[in-house]
């Protein structure tokens, strides 16, 4: 039997090294008023110039995976909750939107291989795939890059299996869980 998954669906929280529950605690930062790129729910995210912007695709340090946004919207003035920064936003007054990022270096995620993988690919550090999404969902389609990897130079480390029965198969799309290997708050 084949993954039931299709495709990736980018990030989702599971735990946190050493055995403790995920809290899924998040720090708030902020995406320019003017940024110009969608960032998906559940795409990692790293910090350039003070703000948040995509940081799938690149081997650079990460601060999180973002989990949502707030912002007063211009044409209502009312407060607005979205689980992705869909562009473009216009927010009241030029403000910064607020995003929302887990952010905890020790968090696990679950997310989809782009490629077969095998207990020779654990513990080995990946990149994610350069973002994509759903405009509708808000959720990231991004999988993990198995065709690149390296010994400890990129973003993310392979744990082991998900264990997820319907998604078991050696195949595109298994599930796995990894690490975040180089984030900005623990790696320099």
């Amino acid at each position: 039997m084949a993954n039931r998954n299709t495709q990736g669906f980018g990030l989702i929280p599971a735990g946190r090294m050493g055995g403790t529950p995920s809290i899924q605690g998040q720090g708030k930062y902020f995406i320019d008023a003017g940024h110009s790129t969608t960032i998906y729910n559940g795409e990692c995210v790293k910090i350039s110039s003070g703000y948040v912007v995509g940081g799938n695709g690149s081997a650079a340090n990460i601060v999180g995976v973002l989990n949502g946004i707030f912002f007063n919207a211009a044409t209502t003035l009312k407060p607005t909750f979205a689980n992705f920064y869909k562009t473009p936003i216009t927010p009241a007054n030029s403000e910064d939107i607020e995003a929302f990022v887990i952010d905890n270096p020790f968090q696990q995620y679950v997310v989809a291989t782009d490629a077969a993988t095998t207990v020779n690919s654990f513990l080995i550090t990946y990149d994610m795939n350069t973002s994509a999404g759903s405009t509708t969902t808000g959720k990231s389609s991004a999988t993990l890059n198995i065709g690149v990897s390296g010994n400890n130079d990129k973003q993310f480390r392979l744990l082991r299996s998900a264990e997820d029965p319907e998604n078991a198969e050696a195949g595109a799309f298994r599930s796995v869980v990894v690490i975040c290997n180089k984030h900005t708050y623990v790696h320099q």
